[in-house]
């Protein structure tokens, strides 16, 4: 028992995660009943697993993420009654109704066997869609537009990392293997809308999904930009030491 409570030293490990939401066109039926009849839309966040279950209407939420997360708190805007919403079993998610796009605060709490300290993200809740015109600026379609168009997504893909995690928190982790993104895009892609083919006709190509081929994409995108900044600051410090070259012997000059 005692060897429960020891670190393993030098190991690294990581649980895949989204947060996002997903936002629907509330009906004229709907806002006539509901007792905020200026609300446009429905909107759901969410901390989920990053798999998707087979056919599910649903982006992400395959796995039980319950077994290494223990609460996550989410912070509205402050306009909302009780804004800072806590949810301590899954589905880890708040449902609400509104008009605008604000930014929510999202704590993932960890479960006591983890010692590991809160996890703070933001994400900008998404509510409309939008198009590019063919002069490249954004257009945001009318809502009866967007409404045949399906939900709104927005998604962000993110790896929870524990390092040297205690023991009994590895077994708990090792005993819940996530289950593995597909390899290639068979879904659009979960952000923006559902159907971004779809706008302005009712034909439906499916909910997002994230694969294994976006994340690799998204990290061969952060290392070209990391090589990049690297580029630049290379740039700057040669540009730097001339000048400072420059400087010195200008000095020397003027001494002389």
């Amino acid at each position: 028992m005692a060897n429960e409570r020891v670190r393993v030293r030098g190991l690294t490990i990581h649980r895949p995660i989204i947060y996002g939401n997903t936002a629907v066109v509330l009906s004229s039926e709907e806002r006539a009943s509901s007792p905020h009849p200026d609300h446009t839309h429905r909107w759901t966040v969410a901390v989920r697993s990053a798999a998707s279950a087979p056919d599910s209407d649903t982006v992400g939420g395959a796995d039980d993420i319950s077994h290494f997360i223990k609460r996550v708190m989410f912070k509205l805007h402050d306009t909302y009654s009780n804004p800072t919403r806590t949810i301590d079993k899954p589905p880890f998610e708040v449902t609400e109704t509104g008009w605008g796009e604000f930014e929510i605060q999202i704590r993932l709490h960890f479960i006591p066997e983890s010692a590991e300290k809160l996890y703070i993200i933001y994400h900008h809740l998404k509510l409309h869609p939008w198009t590019v015109t063919g002069s490249g600026e954004l257009e945001i379609p009318p809502p009866e537009v967007a409404a045949k168009a399906g939900p709104v997504h927005s998604w962000q893909y993110d790896e929870v990392v524990f390092c040297d995690p205690y023991q009994n928190f590895l077994n708990i982790l090792m005993a819940h293997p996530p289950t593995p993104l597909p390899k290639a895009k068979k879904k659009p892609v979960p952000f923006h809308i559902a159907n971004p083919e779809s706008i302005g006709d009712t034909k439906a190509n499916g909910t997002p999904e994230f694969t294994q081929a976006m994340v690799q994409e998204e990290a061969e995108r952060l290392e070209k930009a990391r090589k990049q900044v690297i580029a630049e600051q290379n740039k700057w410090r040669e540009t730097l030491i001339e000048k400072e070259h420059l400087i010195s012997e200008l000095k020397t000059q003027l001494g002389a």
